[in-house]
Formats: C-alpha cells, structure tokens, sequence
C-alpha cells in the first residue's frame, strides 16, 4: 500500500544517535540503533532483502552541501524484475522517511535522480518493492550535516509568491550518450518545480523565529495517461525540487505534472516533449 507521509507521523522516528562508522559504508544492510526501531515502523516485520543485482544508490560521500544532496537509484540491466516502489530512507534525519515513490509503466527500468536534506552523518537507505512482492535494500552512508536547518537559498517572499512554478527539461539520445552504459538507450527528462520545502526546522533571520514546515507532499508525473511516478513526501526532499529520470516513450506527445502542498495549493501543467518549458 503507498502510505501517505505526514510531517507529525514522519517525526515519531525522531532519534539521536552517533553517526555511522565506516563499516556501514561496506555493509549498508548493518543492522544500526536508529535503522532496528525504525524499519519497523516503515515495514513491520516484512524481510528486507541484499540489492545487488537488482538496483544501486548513489550519493556523494562528502557531500558539497547537506541541503541539496544528490541521490541515484539506477536499476541492474541484468535484473528481470520490475521496480515497482522506492522508499528513501535517511536513518539520522528528523524525520527519517524522505519520500515514497510508486513507479509506472512509462517509467520503464528505473535511472532516476532527486535532491534530498541530510541533517547528521547518516546512512541514505532505498528500499524498493520489486514485481516478486519482495523488498531490497541498497545503502550509502554520506558525510553531511545540517541539510534540514539549513537556510533557505532564495528570498523567502519571493520563493513563497514563486511556488508551484515548473519546468521541464528533455534530454535527446545525443544529450546522454556518456549515460548509455548506465541503461538502455532512452530519452531522459528533469522536472524542475518551484517551492520553498520548508522543513520546520528553519529559522527566519529578520523574526529569529522558526519558519513553519510548507513543502510538497504530493506529485505525479504522467506521459499521456500512463503513470511515470507519483510521489508522496516528507520534509526532507530538497528546496525547489528536481527529479531527473530517463523513461519509455509510448507514444504520447505530451508530460502531465500534477503537486500539491501541505498548504492545499495544486500546481498541474502540461508539458509537450521536446518542450523546454516556461
């Protein structure tokens, strides 16, 4: 079932521990202190698998900064198994749950990438559903902190009259030919969407007063009538966030892009492919 992710829910696994040592770089599937409460909670007692050879994470080690950390999930070409859901998890972070996605037909194999808050050293876990009912796990452990306090990169006004604005960007066969051993050869697309993402954990620099959480909690991206993604998220995906994936042309001349907030705005556009956007 896709949950739904509630900024209170998604605070139950609140936790402060030491960060992860460097065995856990090696070892993502570890058992750690915050992971033993906490996949319980996300997963009740279903058995989690090893990933390899089915799906990999990628993720910077250090990264350059902890409010906008780059995450890849890139399913194995050898795999005959579909990806059918994704679960971020950030094992340190407030609010651990980063976001659940549910991938469709348009999808195809999965090589899709977004931006995410890390707020302590901390093990970036994805867990996926695969078409055998079974769930796997792959994991990387990233050097960042902060990412959930930190300020908001753009004029705050401006960044909340700005919310819901979207692009999209399409990538041509010859835009991603150094990425055609990653995957099969498929065009790729960045959907780019406007918002402050307020964590909750902020501050306002003129009032010294935390900013309220405001963030995208809803999205769906479809081409034509056919399910690419659909996202349910929590406080930790990135201000203004991206989703960079490559997908399965069915024919349809168009992208849908449907978002909603935890103010209750929709924010819906439409997309022909090749279109850049506005």
């Amino acid at each position: 079932m896709f949950l739904k992710i509630g900024f209170a829910t998604a605070l139950v696994a609140l936790s402060f521990v030491l960060p992860a040592t460097a065995e856990t770089i090696r070892n993502p599937l570890k058992d750690g202190e915050t992971w033993n409460e906490l996949r319980y909670d996300v997963f009740a007692d279903r058995e989690i698998r090893d990933g390899a050879g089915i799906f990999t994470i990628d993720a910077p080690y250090r990264a350059h900064d902890a409010a906008i950390v780059p995450v890849t999930i890139l399913q194995d070409s050898d795999t005959d198994l579909t990806i059918e859901k994704l679960t971020l998890i950030v094992d340190e972070n407030p609010a651990p749950v980063v976001a659940e996605f549910e991938f469709g037909p348009a999808m195809g194999a999965v090589d899709f990438e977004t931006r995410i808050r890390i707020d302590l050293y901390s093990n970036v876990r994805a867990i996926v559903e695969a078409s055998d009912g079974q769930l796997y796990m792959a994991g990387r452990f990233v050097k960042a902190s902060g990412g959930c306090s930190a300020p908001a990169l753009k004029d705050m006004e401006s960044s909340i009259a700005n919310a819901g604005k979207m692009k999209m960007r399409f990538f041509s066969l010859d835009d991603t030919i150094a990425d055609l051993p990653r995957s099969s050869a498929r065009p790729e697309a960045k959907v780019m969407l406007r918002h402050p993402n307020f964590s909750g954990m902020q501050m306002n620099q003129v009032t010294q007063l935390f900013i309220p959480a405001f963030f995208i909690d809803e999205m769906e991206v479809k081409q034509g009538d056919d399910l690419v993604f659909r996202l349910s998220a929590g406080i930790s995906i990135s201000e203004d966030p991206v989703f960079r994936f490559k997908y399965t042309p069915n024919g349809a001349d168009a992208f849908a892009i449907h978002a909603s907030d935890t103010d209750g705005s929709v924010f819906e556009k439409t997309f022909p492919i090749n279109d850049t956007g506005s």
